[in-house]
């Protein structure tokens, strides 16, 4: 229950207006941020995360290639670029769902026939939470950034996660 500053009535915690004196309560339904850390995650920008530049590969660049590229460079994902367009994402998650054990099947096939198309992508300008919140809700480990509609970077939960880690004090 969430009590009326106005008249002092209880309501439903998440009501627009005060049942009895009509008054708007939106403005306490807004949680507020309880530590530092968690003004900074509402407050600070996706790009002082510094987001990585992103690996690109062409959608019709062979599996094989690709997951080979992936395991010398030591990344966990590639965005699919095409016309420089991005397409897609590929992420070793992919990898192990997606191809699994058969992976010597598909060695030859596109890229473009297993990645995820059209994938979730923000703004370097977005929020930290909104990242955050965005990885939660669709269990993404990364996440293709963009300035002015061009892909720009990507960030994964690491990068959340040493932020937090920084931010809370804890040695790297």
């Amino acid at each position: 229950m969430i009590a009326c500053p106005f008249c002092g009535s209880e309501n439903t915690e998440g009501s627009d207006l005060c049942d009895d004196c009509q008054h708007s309560l939106t403005d306490l339904s807004i949680p507020q941020p309880a530590t530092p850390v968690e003004r900074g995650l509402l407050k600070d920008r996706i790009r002082i995360l510094k987001p990585k530049a992103p690996d690109t590969v062409p959608g019709d660049m062979p599996i094989g290639e690709v997951l080979k590229h992936m395991v010398d460079e030591s990344i966990g994902c590639v965005m699919v670029v095409d016309d420089g367009q991005l397409k897609g994402i590929f992420s070793e998650r992919d990898a192990l769902i997606k191809l699994n054990a058969e992976v010597g099947q598909f060695v030859d096939r596109p890229i473009s026939s297993v990645m995820t198309s059209d994938p979730i992508t923000l703004d370097a300008k977005d929020r930290i939470a909104f990242a955050l919140h965005k990885m939660h809700v669709g269990g993404y480990r990364h996440l293709p950034i963009l300035s002015d509609g061009k892909l720009v970077g990507v960030i994964s939960i690491r990068d959340i996660l040493n932020y937090l880690s920084e931010r809370i004090g804890v040695p790297a």
